[in-house]
């Protein structure tokens, strides 16, 4: 995977998060993730990704111990 590309696709998106290929549909399904689309194809951009895991961050910040 190219540690700078700026557009990602689905499987190197589960490889950056260390999730399966299911769940990073499910995210983009649910809109956690955001994609955008170039013809038929669609990529996750890298800051969507950076994003999501800063909610996910935040989240966890509120949550009682």
């Amino acid at each position: 995977m190219n540690d700078t590309a700026l557009l990602l696709t689905v499987e190197e998106t589960s490889v950056l998060l260390s999730l399966g290929r299911t769940k990073v549909y499910e995210l983009i399904a649910t809109g956690d993730l955001a994609t955008v689309r170039i013809g038929r194809s669609r990529r996750i951009p890298r800051q969507a990704v950076e994003r999501y895991v800063s909610s996910l961050i935040e989240k966890a910040a509120i949550l009682p111990i």
